[in-house]
């Protein structure tokens, strides 16, 4: 089958339990063990994990980043310089690069593919992109990249899946079922094959030698690569343990210590990963719209509890918005609103009017405090909205949840129907997390708090043109210091990422990156 097209979805596909064995590695395949698949494989309209670990491997950035989380590396682009007034970017391209049909890449991809992330309707996260002025294709391995005004994060933007170059002959082939009967990339691996909520298979793209100087190999070591969808975490679990499965990032934290126990497997933990849990709050519903109200729900929370029950002690219990140690992090930040003190919590709620009942629950004006939160179906957020539950009940307060699965919760959380939800999110810097959920043309979703802010918007725009890092954290500085003060958030805990493999495999170093913890699959390779 040709490397760029894939067969017309199987409907009513269904998502296995158990794994059949695949042959011995004859043709040194691997399976990869994960919970949920995507819609569509397109880098410029899903924002799903699922989508970002299949586009890193099928496809490429001009720029990577290195395990660290912080330090730019080639990609597509062997070398760049930007302009003193930070407005153009040059990019000098390999000019080795084919994607997986044979056909040349060169800097007219490029700017197709910027082209129409910018200009598709449901094209997402935009402003990965920065303020596009317009992209010049100097020569077939030049590229100059514009801006209507500087954008200090650009590079930092461009590692993302977002900026996967796809073939845009391709996307005028197959117009809406691009990413669903095919993808064409430039990646270490090729789609093949894919039966939505089954597997998708990728074969190994032959020519590849052009992948980022932080791997062993710039090339792919093996032949084939099995994305399993396995729904349940005990099939995960056994899955692994007995080689049914030769990697995955899918395992619940119970089973870590027993993975770290067993011979025949390894675990590792990425070094350096950004990902946050946290339950939101809708400012605008009746009851959340006193800043008095959310910090007394903020203290209700126990999260050294959350983090040792639900996470089994292998996350670490949140106290911002974001991790320190991320670019632009702000450690100078007074976070005590974010601590557990359910006395503090139950003075704050007295102080706002709220009465306890002779039930326990609390009521202002005739109305009891009763609030929803909708989250995703799933043991880990099942356990977190049982735990705040149980802690707000305790200062009176009585939440009720509602937990919808991947094929409706998006939509569901679109709505203005609830009051809390839960989240779980990655990001590279403070102010990747801060455009995501802040800006005020964020809103329905992803700034599900519908937290509406002239400053805000202004500081975040002056952040992102700032000409230097100092000007930027400073800047981000007061955008973290007012949000926290607002305590629209709950933040859970800072959640860690293991990949599990088989111990046929040589070591596997979890990467950080928007949680796709085999990034480029360049790490991946039998003994």
């Amino acid at each position: 089958m040709s490397p760029n097209r894939l067969p017309a979805i199987l409907s009513g596909a269904v998502a296995v339990g158990m794994l059949a064995a695949l042959p011995a590695h004859a043709e040194q395949a691997i399976t990869i063990a994960r919970s949920i698949d995507t819609d569509r494989y397109d880098p410029h309209i899903s924002t799903a994990r699922s989508t970002a670990e299949i586009m890193f491997m099928a496809g490429d950035t001009l720029v990577t980043l290195d395990y660290d989380m912080k330090t730019i590396q080639p990609g597509l682009a062997k070398s760049w310089s930007v302009s003193d007034d930070g407005l153009v970017y040059t990019f000098k391209l390999r000019d080795d690069v084919t994607f997986c049909d044979g056909k040349k890449f060169t800097a007219n991809d490029v700017v197709a593919s910027i082209d129409r992330w910018q200009n598709h309707e449901k094209g997402v996260t935009k402003w990965r992109a920065g303020p596009v002025d317009e992209l010049v294709a100097v020569d077939d391995h030049t590229l100059e990249y514009k801006l209507k005004k500087p954008y200090s994060e650009l590079l930092f933007q461009m590692t993302q899946h977002n900026h996967t170059v796809i073939d845009i002959d391709q996307v005028n082939e197959l117009g809406e079922d691009f990413g669903v009967k095919g993808f064409n990339g430039t990646g270490p691996f090729c789609l093949d094959n894919w039966e939505p909520r089954n597997q998708l298979v990728m074969t190994k793209h032959e020519a590849y030698k052009w992948g980022p100087p932080f791997y062993d190999s710039v090339s792919p070591q093996v032949d084939k690569v099995v994305w399993k969808i396995v729904p349940e975490e005990s099939t995960r679990v056994a899955s692994i343990q007995t080689g049914q499965s030769d990697v995955t990032q899918y395992v619940p934290n119970w089973a870590i210590r027993d993975f770290k126990a067993m011979p025949n497997l390894q675990v590792n933990q990425a070094e350096f990963y950004f990902w946050t849990a946290y339950v939101g709050m809708k400012i605008t519903r009746e009851f959340l719209g006193d800043v008095r109200v959310r910090k007394a729900i903020n203290l209700a929370i126990d999260q050294d509890a959350i983090a040792e029950g639900v996470y089994f002690g292998l996350a670490k219990p949140a106290r911002s918005y974001i991790a320190p140690g991320v670019l632009d992090f702000d450690d100078g930040m007074k976070l005590d609103d974010f601590a557990f003190d359910p006395d503090r919590a139950k003075a704050l709620l007295d102080e706002a009017g709220w009465k306890v009942g002779d039930d326990g629950v609390r009521s202002k004006d005739g109305k009891k405090f009763e609030l929803i939160s909708y989250g995703f179906t799933g043991t880990t957020a099942r356990d977190v909205l049982e735990a705040f539950q149980g802690d707000l009940r305790k200062v009176g307060i009585d939440l009720k949840v509602q937990l919808f699965d991947a094929t409706v919760v998006w939509g569901k959380l679109a709505t203005q129907e609830f009051d809390m939800y839960t989240m779980s999110y990655p990001y590279v810097s403070a102010g990747d997390a801060l455009n995501l959920y802040f800006r005020s043309a964020n809103m329905p979703t992803p700034n599900r708090m519908n937290w509406d802010d002239e400053e805000t918007d202004k500081w975040l725009e002056e952040a992102s043109a700032a000409l230097s890092g100092e000007e930027r954290a400073a800047i981000l500085s007061k955008v973290q210091r007012k949000v926290h003060d607002a305590a629209v958030w709950v933040p859970t805990v800072h959640e860690p990422l293991f990949v599990v493999a088989s111990d046929k495999l040589k070591p596997v170093k979890a990467h950080g990156i928007y949680g796709a913890g085999l990034y480029k699959g360049l790490g991946i390779a039998f003994k």
